[in-house]
This record gives C-alpha cells, sequence and structure tokens, in this order.
C-alpha cells in the first residue's frame, strides 16, 4: 500500500474539516481510497491527515496540483509537511 502522512496546522479545524469533506469527490478520484484525520493532544488546530492511495505518484500529483494548493490555502492551512510512505509490514497484536 501506498500512504501519506500529511502533518500541519489550521486556522480553524471546524472551517478547514468543512472544506476537507467537500472535497472528498476529488480526493477519490485522484486516488485517494482510504484517510483518517487525527490531532494533537493539546492542540486543536494541529491535524495529522493519513491516508491510503492508489500510488504515490497520484497522491504527490494531487497534492501538488494547483487546485489543491487554492484549497489550501482557503481551507487555512498553514505549511504543510508531506511524508510519502510505503509499506513494509502490518500485523494487528
Amino acid at each position: 500500500m501506498k500512504q501519506v502522512l500529511i502533518i500541519h496546522e489550521v486556522q480553524d479545524y471546524k472551517a478547514w474539516k468543512q472544506i476537507f469533506d467537500n472535497a472528498s469527490d476529488i480526493r477519490k478520484k485522484a486516488g485517494e481510497i482510504s484517510y483518517q484525520v487525527l490531532k494533537y493532544e493539546n492542540e486543536p488546530n494541529k491535524i495529522v491527515h493519513y491516508s491510503v492511495w492508489s500510488s504515490i505518484e497520484n497522491a504527490k500529483k494531487f497534492f501538488e496540483s494547483p487546485e489543491l494548493i487554492e484549497i489550501r490555502k482557503q481551507a487555512g492551512v498553514k505549511s504543510p509537511d508531506f511524508i510519502y510512505l510505503e509499506e513494509l509490514e502490518s500485523g494487528v497484536l
């Protein structure tokens, strides 16, 4: 599986979440398969977006697109860090 971890701060979580949810169709079309949204324990506007993608190439193309750069601005995203990952192993304990 191909995965992406994005860590960013947002100005307002509720406003960001509405824009994030409204972009679900374009995320799916771009190749996002599943996602989780997490927050830092004591920082409600520090968001971690973890997602599984059809390919790293599709994820990079999507996250670097002018359309998504504009959406991030509208959503109040501050300096996102993108980490592209390939699974080596998983398990359940």
